[in-house]
C-alpha cells in the first residue's frame, strides 16, 4: 500500500516498528525515514496507519513521540487497521482535541489487491474530510465506501472476516464430509462453483492454497479470530442475537489456540480435516 503513496505526486515518510523494515522500503522507494510516530506526523496533511489491531494504534498514537504529538491541527489519521469501532471513536476524540480528524479505512483483497491497488476500502468518518484524503485512498484502493460515522467502516469489516470465517469453516467441513463418502474436494469444488454454495473460499482459496497443500501465510488466523470476536461484541452490544457467527467464532478460536499465532487463516481447515480424520483433497 505505501509503495502507491511513494510516488508523485506524494511525498511520503515512513516510520514502522522495526526499524530494518522502513530502511529497507525507504531505499527501495527513495522516501524518508521517521524517526518516531511524531516525526512521521509532523508537517503531513494525511497520516495512515495499518497495523494489528487497534490496540497497536493506540500505543502509537499517544505519548511524547506518538503520532497526536506531531499531527497539525487540519490533519487527518486514516486508520486501515481492521480495529475496533469504540477504539475509533475514542481515536476520533482524541484527535478532535488538536481540531484533527480521523476516518477508520480498513482494506480487503489481501496482499495481491494491496499490490495491485485493487483493494476495497470501507470508510467511517465525515464525507468532507473523505473527500480530502480520497486522492491517497485511491492509489492503492479501487471501491472506496462510506459507510457511516466514526466506526462504521470498522463494523462492517468485522462482519465481511466474520462471514470469511463461516465459509472457510463450513466450506471445510462440506468437504472432509463428502471425502468420508468418497467424493474428492476437485469434484466437489467443480459442482459447487457451478451452483448455490459458491463463494471466494470455494472459488479461490480451497483451489490455491488447502488442496495444494500450500497454505501461504497471507492472513494470520489470529487476525480473523480477532475479526470475528469484533463483531460478535457488536452483535451483543446491539442486542442481535448471531448464533451461527457466535459458533464459528467459538471455533476459529479453537483453531488458533491449536495452530499458533503465526497461521494462516485457511489453516483452519486442518482442524477440520484432523476432526474428520480425512485429508481434503
Amino acid at each position: 500500500m505505501a509503495a502507491h503513496l511513494a510516488r508523485p505526486p506524494f511525498e511520503l515518510a515512513v516510520w514502522n516498528r522495526t526499524r530494518t523494515k522502513a530502511d529497507n522500503f525507504a531505499n527501495e522507494h527513495d522516501v524518508r525515514v521517521a524517526e518516531t510516530p511524531a516525526d512521521a506526523a509532523r508537517d503531513a496533511d494525511v497520516v495512515i496507519t495499518c497495523l494489528p489491531s487497534s490496540r497497536e494504534v493506540g500505543e502509537v498514537l499517544a505519548g511524547a513521540d506518538g503520532i497526536l504529538a506531531g499531527l497539525k491541527s487540519s490533519g487527518i489519521l486514516v486508520d486501515c487497521t481492521s480495529g475496533d469501532p469504540g477504539a475509533s471513536r475514542e481515536f476520533a476524540t482524541m484527535l478532535a482535541t488538536r481540531d484533527a480528524s480521523f476516518i477508520d479505512a480498513p482494506v480487503s483483497g489481501g496482499v495481491a489487491g494491496a499490490k495491485a491497488g485493487t483493494l476495497t476500502v470501507m470508510c467511517g468518518g465525515d464525507a468532507a474530510v473523505l473527500d480530502r484524503a480520497r486522492p491517497l485512498l485511491e492509489a492503492f484502493g479501487k471501491k472506496i465506501v462510506l459507510c457511516g460515522p466514526v466506526g462504521s467502516g470498522h463494523a462492517v469489516k468485522a462482519v465481511s472476516n466474520a462471514l470469511l470465517a463461516v465459509h472457510v469453516w463450513s466450506l471445510a467441513e462440506a468437504l472432509a464430509a463428502l471425502k468420508r463418502i468418497g467424493i474428492g474436494a476437485d469434484v466437489a469444488l467443480d459442482v459447487i462453483n457451478g451452483s448455490a454454495g459458491r463463494s471466494n473460499a470455494s472459488q479461490n482459496l480451497f483451489p490455491e492454497r488447502v488442496l495444494t497443500r500450500a497454505f501461504p501465510r497471507t492472513f494470520r488466523l489470529a487476525l480473523l479470530d480477532k475479526d470475528i470476536g469484533i463483531a460478535t461484541r457488536l452483535a451483543a452490544d446491539a442486542g442481535t442475537p448471531i448464533p451461527l457467527i457466535d459458533l464459528a467464532a467459538k471455533l476459529i478460536h479453537e483453531a488458533h489456540v491449536e495452530l499458533g499465532e503465526e497461521a494462516d487463516h485457511v489453516e483452519a481447515a486442518k482442524v477440520v480435516e484432523s476432526r474428520a480424520g480425512v485429508i481434503i483433497e
